[in-house]
Formats: C-alpha cells, structure tokens, sequence
C-alpha cells in the first residue's frame, strides 16, 4: 500500500525528538517502533490512532515497527483477541513481524535473578494489604517491609519455590528494592513477578509465576531493538521504573520511552474493562457490533482502512488530553464515501404510489448512473412499473408551503424516471395513508421535461413487482453524553446508554441490484446516506444493509459557521 498521503503535514513533537536523535547520530541512525497491544480484547479506535503513529513512523523514516503481543497476565488474555488484533491490523494496511513477551520468559526470569544477586530485589511474604498500607501516599512515605532485607540467598531461594508452584497465589511476591520514600509512587519497591497459577495461551502450565508489565516493557523493547518507545499519557509516570530496570541489568540497549496523549471521542467510552461489559452484558451483539468504537466495529459499520489512518493523521498528537468530536470522524468518512460509493435507491418506510395511467403488466429498464463522481462507474438499470414504492415521509397531505415533496395536486420528479402528479389519496379505517393513486407524464421519462417545466421535489423510488424486502439497521451513538468523563457523581456509564443506538426497520424495499451486493460494500442509498452490506447477516435470500453515517453534514456546517464567524 502507498502511504505517501498518510504522512503528516509537519513533523509532529513525536517526530521533532527523533529527528534530533538522528541528528545526534544515535541508535546508528536507525528507526524502531513497536505496538504493544495485551490480546484481553478487541481494539479500538484509539489503538488504531496508535498503530498509525507507530507504523507510520517507522515508513516516514525507513525503518521498522514490530507488532508485539504483551502478553504476560494469563488470566485475562486469549488466543481468539490474539487473532483479532492481527486482522484489525493488518486491515489497516500493514503487514509487520510479529512478536510475543512470552518469547521472552526465559529472558525475564534471568534478569529477575541479576537484580536479586544484586541486592535490588527481594521476595516480599506480606498480605496484598499490607503492602498497600505500607505502600503509603503521595504526600506521606512508605514503610520498608520486613522482609525487605533477605538474603541473597534466601531471595533466590524462594523465587525459585515461586517458580515451582511450591507457593499459593498471594503468597509473596518479587519486588524490587529502590525507595519506599520515593515521590513518585511508582518506584517504591513495585512488583516484579507474581504468582498465578494459570496456564498460557503460548507456554501452557510452564510457569507459575509470570511479570508484571512495568518489568516486562523496557526489556521487551530492549530485546527487540526498539529505538523509540511511544506509550499514552498515563506511562509518564512510569518511564523512571522503565528506565531504572534497563539501567540495573545487562540489557542489549536502552529504548527511550516517549508519550503522548491517548484518544478521547465524544460519545465513546474506551476503556477496555466497559467494552468487555457491554459484550459479556449482551448490551451489544459482540465486538463487532457497529455500535463498537472497535475496529472491527467500524468495519462491520462501513469505514475503511484510509478514513481511520486520515482521522488519526489529522487529529495528530498532542502532550494535552482532549476531546475529538466525533463528527470529524463522521465527515472524513462521508467525504470519502461520496467519492467512491455507487448510489442505489432504497426505502426505508414504503408508501404504495399506483401510477393509474401507465401500462398494467409493463416493466420498463431505466438507467441510472452508478457514481455522478466517477463517470466510469457506469450505469445500472432499474426496474419501472404501474406500482411503486416512495417514503412515507415523502407525502403530506395538508403540506406547509416549504414542503416540495408529494401531496395532493402536487407534482414531483421520481430520479430517473418520470414526473408524477398525486390525485388521490387512500386510506386505512383508522385515516392512514396507505396508498397514493399518481398519474405520470410519459414526455418526461429521464426525469426531464420536454417544455422546460420546474419541479422543486425529487424523489427516491422503488419498483414494486420487483424490489427485494431488505433488513436495515439505523445506528447512532451508543451514549448520549457527549464528554463520558463528565457523568454526573453516582451515575453508571450505562446510565447515559442511547436507547435509540440502534433502530431496525425489517420492511424496506430495496432495488434489486443490492441483494446482489458483497458483504462489506457500501453504497449511497439516495437522500438517506451511506450504507453496507452486513459482513455477517447479509445474503442474497436476506439482505441486510448498516448505516455507516447519515447524509447531514454537522462537521461541515460547524466549520462554516465558524469560518463565517472568523
């Protein structure tokens, strides 16, 4: 794939730092990023803002980014996420080397035992409470363990007993020994290996004990060659413990931790813990669910792989944590989309119109450009008869002056077809409309006229003896607040879930070329917006259609009013 347009603009403050290492003629000139995701779920769109950075990071300056999987807690971590995480990546149009921490265990445990033989870490006995009440706070010091003092000896010892199971979990730990004084939290005496008794989705029942990420970071990176080490916001704090490992063992080299502020999308929770809940609740039909801000999520939903690496082009990197409005988002598709997606008539909430003076039996084939964007898309054809479908919402029957659609006496253009007048209206024993009777004018197929007569209202159609019922499924935010991070005190993040995130209408009638669609295309349905064919639920017997985003362009019109305003 070419990503010559996926460059920034500007070099970026991620960029500037190592553009001044390679001045500095350090890490022999050389590039090396990584993305480190834990496979204990899906990724989502702020994973793939980071797989963008890291990636093309490495493109800018020919060097290489390695997908590493972290995954060196058991207990949460799967081979089905493992799976997930490749495709997601790869669908975004890199094909890296792959590499797992638990490669690495062997490696992990012999560092462990040179800070042991250096007296900078002990095997700590005390309860998990104790040692968060000896831990202390950030205004107030910690208190040493007592068995901060082992011997070498006694050290290595027991953490060879930890290894061989001979302990339960939640017996002791491996800690290192810095300072329970220190200011920042995260250097005193933090955990360096822990018991778990679970087997690996890689190694199986080999280990009994398994390190914990702050450990294992800085050497993975080290082993690996990393050069650059780009981690969110909340690593800060953690970049001294990422330094003083790689300063106190023999590590190959020492990678240079750099941080950045993760993404925050209105609308949108991201924490993996809640997406996990929303699945294993049922409150969503998986990770897939177009509701998802997952990657798969968004595929399911009709993004492709070049509006997620513009988005996270375009949004750049920043030191400042701050919210991206998720109609940016929604713009980047729907200027992409109008561009490349062919047009297809659907209808949402089907009205029978009977046009009284055309042929009964008759089906005609009319031709409809594909893309006015792309001539060479070509023309389809669409079938027109005596009974068609139009929207409900299409009709009024006592119309207000600035409504241009259909009502009695009014006539309107059906696109590509004919100009058609209503002169009766039908209804049920409860007064709904159920049916128009229309009569058409036969000079103005096309949807042109001959005399040069205007007509403001244009509809979509579609053919009754020939339109395939369709299921589609409107989809919206999944939250109604737009800061998440602003609930009220007291509420729930499921508090503010959207009850209207997902409508599904299972009576429309689309054209007929769209059953044929392959899952994952996506169309333009005519003056209802941008749509695709289920990747799971759509067939040729059942269609089923997403909405990947409506036509209305809230981006666009923020940005002119402010543009207005300037």
């Amino acid at each position: 794939m070419n990503h010559t347009e996926e460059k920034a603009k500007g070099p970026d403050f991620i960029r500037q730092i190592i553009n001044e290492d390679l001045e500095k003629g350090l890490n022999e000139g050389k590039v090396h990023t990584r993305f480190p995701p834990e496979p204990n779920g899906y990724l989502h769109i702020g994973h793939g803002k980071s797989i963008c950075l890291n990636f093309g990071i490495a493109q800018d300056y020919n060097g290489v980014c390695n997908l590493r999987f972290d995954d060196t807690n058991p207990t949460k971590e799967e081979q089905e996420y493992v799976d997930s995480i490749i495709e997601d990546v790869r669908w975004l149009g890199f094909n890296p080397e792959i590499f797992f921490a638990s490669d690495y265990f062997d490696n992990f445990y012999d560092w462990a035992l040179e800070l042991i033989d250096s007296g900078k870490a002990y095997v700590d006995s005390q309860s998990a409470e104790e040692m968060r009440l000896n831990r202390g706070t950030p205004t107030k010091p910690g208190t040493d363990s007592p068995y901060r003092n082992r011997t070498v000896q006694e050290n290595r010892d027991l953490f060879e007993k930890m290894r061989k199971g001979e302990f339960e979990e939640g017996a002791c730990i491996l800690r290192a020994k810095i300072d329970m004084a220190h200011q920042n939290m995260n250097m005193r005496d933090p955990a360096i290996y822990r018991i778990r008794k679970e087997s690996h989705h890689r190694t199986g029942n080999k280990w009994n004990i398994y390190p914990m990420y702050d450990f294992a970071h800085g050497f993975e990176d080290a082993l690996e060659g990393i050069t650059h080490s780009i981690c969110t916001l909340e690593f800060e704090n953690h970049r001294p413990l990422y330094d003083w490992f790689l300063d106190n063992v023999s590590a190959p080299c020492h990678p240079k931790q750099i941080e950045f502020a993760r993404l925050n999308l209105s609308y949108t929770v991201m924490s993996k813990r809640k997406l996990l809940e929303l699945v294993s609740e049922k409150i969503v039909s998986g990770w897939d669910d177009p509701r998802m801000p997952t990657l798969s999520g968004f595929r399911r939903r009709g993004y492709t792989p070049a509006s997620i690496r513009r988005f996270a082009r375009e949004i750049g990197v920043s030191k400042v944590n701050s919210l991206v409005d998720i109609n940016f988002l929604q713009y980047i598709i729907r200027e992409e989309l109008n561009l490349s997606a062919d047009r297809a008539m659907a209808v949402l909430d089907p009205l029978k119109v009977t046009i009284s003076n055309y042929p009964e039996g008759q089906i005609e084939e009319l031709p409809g450009e594909n893309n006015p964007s792309n001539p060479e898309a070509g023309e389809r054809m669409l079938p027109f008869g005596r009974e068609i479908y139009i929207e409900h919402n299409d009709f009024m029957e006592d119309a207000p002056k600035k409504f241009f659609r259909l009502s009695p006496g009014r006539e309107v253009r059906l696109k590509h077809a004919y100009f058609i007048t209503c002169d009766e209206v039908i209804k049920d024993d409860d007064g709904n409309v159920i049916e128009l009777i229309c009569s058409y004018d036969p000079e103005t197929k096309g949807g042109d006229s001959p005399d040069g007569r205007k007509v403001k209202g244009t509809l979509h159609w579609v053919s009754a003896a020939k339109g395939i019922r369709a299921e589609v499924r409107l989809y919206d935010h999944l939250f109604t607040l737009e800061n998440m991070d602003d609930m009220e005190e007291g509420k729930d993040y499921k508090d503010y879930l959207n009850p209207e995130s997902l409508v599904t209408k299972t009576e429309c009638i689309i054209e007929p070329s769209l059953a044929l669609a392959e899952p994952g295309k996506t169309f333009q349905f005519l003056r209802q917006g941008y749509f695709c064919a289920d990747s799971k639920d759509h067939s040729a017997d059942h269609p089923v259609f997403n909405r990947t985003v409506a036509l209305k362009d809230s981006w666009a019109k923020l940005q002119n009013k402010k543009n207005q305003g300037a």
